[in-house]
């Protein structure tokens, strides 16, 4: 009769839960007693760049119009977790490596509690594309306390980008300055540099410049003795008699009110100087 060893049963892998308050709203401070921990999102958005807030789960959503979306893992992305089962808030990762069609690392947070303890980041950690055509809808990601990928398919919604829609740079990513300045890594605080202006071009000389033939061609404002006889020769034609024709009317208009009852009365009332009009 063979001698079978025994040796102790290895149960197999069950699903965990990661921690489900993956969100802004926990505040991020680990010191202490641990207590609060730190989150997905904030860690999310440090690693990647991407100026998202708010619940993980409102990340896809969040992005559209504002950065590109899409279903292939690249690094730098960051993998949005749908919300699923006790994962009620989502999940968001960083994709930090790619290893196969199948497989990529992930950095984030809050996902495995490491020695007892909640709230701990996890870089390049395994997650694996299981969705039946290779779309990156489902995914079992490394769960520390197993040291194995964890059973539950977590549904993914996509992979956001730091970029916009349009292919330029997203709002979290490198500041490139002018003149060959280096890149700012996101995080930290540009120092830029001023340009100076050009210095502006010496006015070009003038062309009209005033010189002494300036007034040739200009007629005097004296009038010629042609123009006076000529202005002489208007008045007497036109203007003199309808001057003489108006003094003749106001004296007949004057004759009529000195024979009138009612004229004497006005003409009485009449100033001086509107009489001898």
């Amino acid at each position: 009769m063979a001698l079978i060893a025994a040796y102790p049963a290895r149960a197999a892998p069950v699903a965990m839960i990661p921690g489900p308050e993956q969100a802004d709203s926990i505040p991020t401070d680990t010191a202490g007693s641990g207590l609060p921990y730190l989150q997905c999102v904030p860690y999310a958005r440090k690693v990647s760049g991407i100026q998202l807030f708010g619940d993980a789960h409102t990340w896809w959503d969040q992005a559209e119009g504002r950065y590109e979306r899409g279903f292939t893992p690249k690094v730098g992305a960051v993998m949005s977790f749908h919300a699923h089962g006790a994962m009620r808030l989502g999940h968001v990762a960083m994709v930090s490596r790619i290893i196969d069609s199948r497989t990529v690392l992930l950095r984030h947070a809050n996902w495995s509690p490491i020695n007892g303890m909640r709230g701990q980041p996890e870089d390049d950690v395994r997650a694996v594309d299981v969705s039946d055509s290779n779309d990156w809808s489902e995914v079992r990601v490394w769960y520390a306390p197993i040291q194995d990928l964890g059973t539950t398919h977590w549904p993914v919604d996509g992979f956001i980008y730091n970029r916009t829609p349009h292919g330029k740079p997203g709002m979290g990513g490198p500041i490139h300055l002018a003149r060959g300045e280096s890149a700012v890594p996101a995080g930290t605080t540009p120092r830029l540099t001023l340009l100076s202006a050009p210095a502006p071009k010496p006015a070009a000389a003038s062309r009209n410049r005033i010189d002494a033939s300036f007034l040739d061609g200009l007629s005097s404002d004296k009038p010629s003795q042609s123009s006076r006889t000529a202005r002489r020769t208007y008045l007497a034609a036109h203007i003199e008699p309808a001057r003489a024709q108006a003094t003749s009317t106001r004296r007949e208009s004057r004759a009529v009110l000195s024979d009138d009852p009612i004229g004497r009365i006005i003409a009485s009332h009449m100033s001086p100087a509107a009489r001898l009009r």
